[in-house]
């Protein structure tokens, strides 16, 4: 006879359904619980769960109970069960014979110290999905302020210090396989954040060992999103070390990526990363094509898919911010401040940083048109006051801007106005 859908455990489904967490997976972090908390083995198995989610059994046994509210942060109410009624025996009195007196107190000692013992010989911390659950939080403050203001030297070591603390749970709690991965892709994709922080910052050795680290990772946690992050990481890094063949290749490897054959929105993040490394070795007709297989995926990719905090910066605005940036060094001066200008137009107001670093592109490219005048006016928007913090990217283009501007021969009048402005900053 089929159950009384009212009967079934509601509160318990929704939890598994928040975290993603199959019946099979679930009794493997319940037992380890119990492990760690001095049971020699579990008893939870898949029918268990399945026989708590049909509402068949309403109170599970006591070391269950306790290994349920571990794993998932919540009361044994919460999660629509009810406790077991508990048989209180009366406690000897002090008057009793001196025989049974004793043997209480000894019974009582003895308990104690296996339970002492338990605790000490197991003394791993069980590490479920709410762990992982606070660490993504705190990964996507990482990048919320990166999108923000960009990098530096206080969020890369903020990144660092997150990625240790998820290795150290790694290393020392008690977790399923499942929660393992997830771990190494958020120690992973903490580890990207400070790389990316750094290279913000143009502190391209330091951003190196952070890539090194963080692929490794990466590839421990076959988490394909962030291997997809980190080859893009890889490609920007190399084209500022000037190793452009090196910048097509790590743009090339996102196209291997499970995520990048899945989702077309990955899929334009590629297609751009392959048009960027490609306009640096002057290959026009692969970068330009590459910009269109960008712009294409993207109009296919559906938008209410959930996807990682690190990707919300990429949208139609930063793809034609980065076919300005291919066309400027493709030499289409024109066109690249068409698509700058769209890009800056599209800007949400608290991308500070995005938006000083395209309005540098944007007076690079109205340099390149001659139009000095503009350009200067340009590049005046960007500089900050002395109390804001300008990322490295930032500074390298004004300082581009600064050498292109001193190599025109009729901006001679620029120049000195423009380094009257910065001297007086």
């Amino acid at each position: 006879m089929a159950k009384d859908p009212a009967s079934r455990n509601l509160a318990l489904k929704a939890w598994m359904d928040e975290h993603e967490v199959s019946a099979g997976e679930f009794a493997e972090m319940l037992n380890e619980a119990m492990y760690a908390g001095g049971r020699q083995d579990g008893d939870v198995t898949r029918r268990t769960v399945f026989r708590w989610l049909s509402g068949e059994r309403r109170s599970p046994q006591t070391a269950q109970l306790k290994a349920l509210e571990t794993v998932t942060g919540k009361t044994a109410a919460e999660l629509g069960f009810v406790p077991r009624r508990v048989l209180v025996r009366p406690i000897p009195s002090l008057q009793d014979a001196p025989v049974q007196r004793r043997t209480f107190l000894a019974a009582a000692s003895t308990t104690t110290l296996a339970t002492l013992a338990a605790t000490s010989s197991t003394g791993r911390p069980t590490v479920g999905l709410p762990d992982v659950t606070r660490l993504r939080g705190q990964l996507n403050e990482l990048w919320l302020h990166d999108d923000q203001f960009g990098g530096g030297s206080s969020l890369e070591q903020r990144a660092i210090a997150l990625a240790e603390r998820t290795l150290g749970l790694q290393q020392n709690g008690a977790a399923t396989q499942r929660v393992r991965a997830r771990l190494y892709a958020l120690a992973a994709a903490f580890t990207s954040a400070a790389m990316f922080a750094a290279f913000d910052a143009r502190r391209l050795t330091e951003a190196q060992h952070h890539l090194e680290k963080a692929v490794t990772l990466a590839g421990l946690s076959g988490d394909a999103q962030v291997q997809h992050q980190l080859w893009r990481y890889a490609s920007m890094l190399a084209v500022h070390k000037g190793r452009y063949t090196d910048a097509i290749a790590a743009a090339e490897a996102c196209a291997q990526t499970k995520v990048h054959r899945a989702d077309p929105f990955f899929a334009s993040m590629t297609h751009s990363r392959i048009a960027l490394a490609a306009s640096n070795l002057g290959d026009g007709a692969r970068a330009l094509r590459a910009l269109e297989r960008s712009a294409e995926a993207l109009e296919r990719a559906e938008t209410s898919i959930p996807r990682p905090a690190s990707v919300n910066f990429y949208t139609l605005g930063e793809l034609h911010g980065l076919a300005g940036i291919v066309h400027y060094r493709l030499g289409i001066a024109a066109e690249s401040e068409s698509h700058i200008h769209r890009c800056l137009a599209e800007l949400r107001a608290d991308q500070h940083r995005n938006r000083s670093y395209y309005r540098a592109q944007a007076a690079l490219a109205q340099l390149a048109q001659g139009d000095v005048d503009q350009a200067l006016a340009t590049a005046q928007s960007v500089v900050p006051s002395p109390t804001d913090l300008t990322p490295g990217r930032v500074s390298h283009l004004l300082a581009t801007f600064t050498s292109a501007l001193t190599q025109n021969a009729a901006s001679g009048t620029a120049v000195r106005d423009w380094r009257d402005f910065v001297r007086a900053l």
